[in-house]
């Protein structure tokens, strides 16, 4: 018989520290009373479940002080906070009698509330509640749900995390820049069409949409209605004073609007693009990875320069 394993002393402290350092959303989890009045906590502990039912789960503790509502409750929302909303998420982990009096929120299909402007949300009916340690996990099946083109608020370490799209690191360094972006039409990739063959949108900053020179400027002169998520690849081109630090976006393009009457755009299947057409080297070989990456739904992010690089891998997509 195998000897019994003795485990030491398990310092709590540490195995929190060790939890946060996984990112994740921020979330405002949301209810009306049995006396009609509404109910909401901050919490980073929800996940999605399943799809077929469409259900998702969040975590409570024991001690806190909306435990007793929420297990017994038979419905609650999820709202998923956009970067802008640290307010919100610090209206809601206070103790505020009147939370809901200091923000925008609606309710939805079970009565739940809501919060405006949420990068995402789930109206639910409770499912099952489960108990778990020194917390319950709810579970939801979800009735409805909306979700908009915000960036999401996130967290690590103890710390808010910022995912905006930003230049700031490019001003420092006063590096001439190019900035593109890998925007997905529904039927396709976005290609421009020009003297050098096929390219990507691109500029020498990614702002102001008012100078015709920034990406954000080509895409408006386009017509194209763009939202950019999360970098793709930076690196470094050239040498000596032509060298310059390319950032390329990944993002994604709505398929109204005017802007496919220009004869310059082109909409290419990802399995139908000529890269023989694609005369930069680097960019080439960027799209490919773009291609393998968007095939396996794990994307990173490619650090380097046109030689050599490191590929950061980020997570697996839902």
């Amino acid at each position: 018989m195998s000897e019994p394993i003795i485990e030491g002393a398990f310092d709590i402290i540490e195995f929190r520290r060790a939890l946060g350092a996984f990112v994740t959303g921020v979330t405002v989890v949301t209810t009306i009373q049995s006396d009609g009045s509404p109910r909401g906590f901050t919490a980073n502990s929800f996940s999605s479940v399943s799809l077929d039912p469409p259900m998702i789960l969040v975590c409570i503790a024991k001690t806190a002080s909306s435990h007793a509502v929420f297990s017994q409750t038979d419905h609650f929302a999820v709202s998923i906070l956009a970067e802008d909303q640290k307010g919100v998420s610090g209206v809601f982990a206070s103790k505020s009698p009147d939370k809901f009096a200091q923000v925008a929120w609606r309710a939805r299909a079970t009565g739940a509330p809501v919060i405006d402007g949420a990068a995402a949300t789930f109206d639910c009916r409770t499912h099952e509640v489960v108990d778990a340690g020194d917390h319950v996990i709810l579970l939801g099946r979800v009735v409805d749900f909306v979700h908009t083109n915000s960036s999401p608020l996130a967290y690590c370490r103890g710390a808010y995390v910022n995912f905006s799209l930003s230049q700031e690191a490019l001003a420092v360094t006063g590096a001439r820049a190019r900035v593109g972006a890998i925007l997905e039409h529904r039927d396709g990739l976005v290609l421009l069409e020009t003297r050098n063959g096929l390219e990507l949108p691109t500029g020498v900053k990614l702002e102001p949409q008012s100078d015709t020179a920034s990406l954000r400027g080509v895409l408006a002169k386009l017509g194209l209605a763009a939202h950019l998520d999360f970098i793709f690849a930076v690196f470094e081109s050239g040498n000596g004073p032509s060298a310059s630090v390319q950032v390329y976006y990944r993002g994604r393009v709505s398929s109204s609007g005017a802007a496919w009457m220009d004869s310059a755009i082109h909409i290419v299947p990802l399995s139908q693009i000529s890269w023989s057409e694609l005369r930069d080297e680097a960019v080439r070989l960027m799209l490919q990875r773009y291609v393998r990456e968007r095939s396996e739904d794990a994307f990173g992010i490619y650090v380097g320069d046109t030689e050599a690089g490191k590929i950061q891998t980020l997570s697996i997509t839902h």
